[in-house]
C-alpha cells in the first residue's frame, strides 16, 4: 500500500465533520489551512486532489444558534443552505492563500446514477484538475433527504473516486482507523493495519453511530471502500488530528487502516463497462475506424460511424460494432441516438451547425469505452 500511496497521482479526500467544524463549534479555519496548505504541496508534486467535505450542516447549525443537531428534514436542509455558504468561502479563502484554485461542486447520488449527468459531472470534474483547480464537493443537502438521514458523504467520496477514477481515496476521521471490535468497549480489540477491501470480515468488524456532529460511522467507511475498489482504488482510512498526515501518507508513511484493491485499475474499468451496464443501442463503424478504436486504441469518432442502431440518450452504453455486425467495443454515448445521426460521417467541425451547439469531438470517449 505504501508504493500505491506513494506513486498516485489523483486522490480523493474525504474530510469529516468533526475534523473541518472542531467537534461541531463552527468551521474551523486553521484545521482547513491544515488541510489545504498540505494539498498545495502535493499539487506542486504533480498530484491532482479533490476534496470531499462535509461540514455545512455544522456550520449551519452554529450561524443559526443551534446547540444540537435538528432531527426535522427541512430543519437539516435549513441549516444546510446556511452553512455551505461559510463552507465554499472558507475553503476558497484557504486555498488562494496558499496560491491555489478552487471550486465549489454540489452533487447528489441521483447525479451519479444518471448517465448523462454521470458524464457531465465527469467531464467538469476532469477539466477542473486539467485547469489545476481543486474541486471541493459536497453533497447537495439542500435538496435531497437520504444523504442527510443516513449520513453518506463516505460513500460520496467513494462515487467520486470512481467518477474521476482515482488511484486513492483517503478517508480522515476523527479516530485511528478500523478496529477488530469497538475499542470504547474493548480497549484491546486489535488494530487492522491492512486488509483486503470487501472482504465481508471488515462489515462485522466494523458498526456503531459516528459522532455527534457528523452521521456516518466506520462501518460506511468500510462499505466505501469496497465501493471504491470497484473501479480499482484503494482506500485509507486514518485520524485527521495526525500532524502531515496527507504528505506522510504520500510520502508511502503507513498510517491508519488501508484497505487494498484487489483489481487493478484498469481491469476494474472494464468489468464494469463490460458487466454491469445495459447496452441501450449500437453504432456500426467502418474498417478504418475499426483499426483506430481496437489497434490503436483511440477514441472512435463519429466521421468513423456509418450507421446508428437503437434509440439511446447521452450517457446511455452502446456496443460499437464492424459492418459485419461483429461487436468491437462498447462504452458511453457522448451523443444521443437523434444527435448520433446528424453527425454520422461528420467531422467535427460540422457539429456546430448541424446540432446547434459544440460538443465533445467524440462519440465515444477512449476513457469511457471497453474493448470486446
Amino acid at each position: 500500500m505504501s508504493e500505491v500511496l506513494a506513486s498516485a497521482r489523483r486522490i480523493v479526500i474525504k474530510v469529516g465533520s468533526s475534523l473541518v467544524t472542531d467537534e461541531g463549534r463552527g468551521l474551523d479555519a486553521g484545521a482547513i489551512d491544515h488541510w489545504c496548505r498540505q494539498i498545495a504541496v502535493l499539487a506542486a508534486q504533480g498530484r491532482e486532489v479533490v476534496i470531499v467535505s462535509s461540514g455545512a450542516i455544522a456550520e449551519g447549525m452554529k450561524r443559526l444558534n443551534w446547540a444540537l443537531r435538528p432531527k426535522e428534514v427541512h430543519e437539516l436542509q435549513a441549516a444546510a443552505a446556511v452553512g455551505q455558504m461559510g463552507l465554499a468561502h472558507i475553503y476558497e479563502t484557504q486555498m488562494r492563500a496558499h496560491g491555489m484554485r478552487s471550486a465549489q461542486v454540489l452533487l447528489t447520488h441521483a447525479d451519479l446514477a444518471d448517465r448523462e449527468r454521470y458524464l457531465n459531472a465527469r467531464s467538469t470534474l476532469l477539466t477542473l484538475l486539467g485547469l489545476k483547480v481543486v474541486p471541493v464537493i459536497n453533497e447537495n443537502d439542500t435538496v435531497v433527504t437520504d444523504e442527510i438521514k443516513f449520513g453518506d458523504n463516505d460513500t460520496l467520496g467513494a462515487l467520486v473516486a470512481n467518477l474521476v477514477e482515482a488511484d486513492v481515496l483517503v478517508i480522515l476521521t476523527d479516530q485511528r482507523g478500523l478496529y477488530a471490535a469497538d475499542p470504547r468497549k474493548n480497549p484491546s480489540a486489535r488494530f487492522i493495519e491492512e486488509a483486503q477491501a470487501g472482504a465481508p470480515e471488515l462489515e462485522r468488524m466494523a458498526g456503531g453511530a459516528g459522532s455527534a456532529i457528523g452521521s456516518g460511522g466506520m462501518l460506511t467507511k468500510v462499505l466505501a471502500a469496497k465501493r471504491a475498489a470497484r473501479s480499482g482504488a484503494s482506500t485509507v482510512i486514518a485520524s485527521g488530528r495526525e500532524p502531515d498526515v496527507l504528505l506522510r501518507l504520500a510520502a508511502g508513511e503507513a498510517i491508519g487502516t488501508a484497505l487494498i484493491a484487489s483489481t487493478p485499475k484498469l481491469a476494474a474499468r472494464k468489468q464494469w463497462m463490460a458487466d454491469h451496464l445495459q447496452l441501450r443501442g449500437a453504432v456500426l463503424i467502418d474498417d478504418g475506424a475499426v483499426a483506430k478504436v481496437r489497434d490503436e486504441g483511440k477514441s472512435l469518432l463519429p466521421i468513423g460511424m456509418v450507421e446508428v442502431l437503437g434509440e439511446f440518450a447521452r450517457g446511455d452504453v452502446i456496443a460499437v460494432r464492424s459492418l459485419t455486425g461483429v461487436e468491437v467495443a462498447r462504452g458511453l454515448a457522448n451523443y444521443a441516438s437523434a444527435q448520433a445521426r446528424l453527425i454520422a460521417r461528420k467531422p467535427s467541425a460540422e457539429f456546430e451547425r448541424l446540432l446547434g451547439f459544440t460538443g465533445e469531438p467524440e462519440m465515444i470517449h477512449r476513457d469511457n469505452m471497453v474493448l470486446a
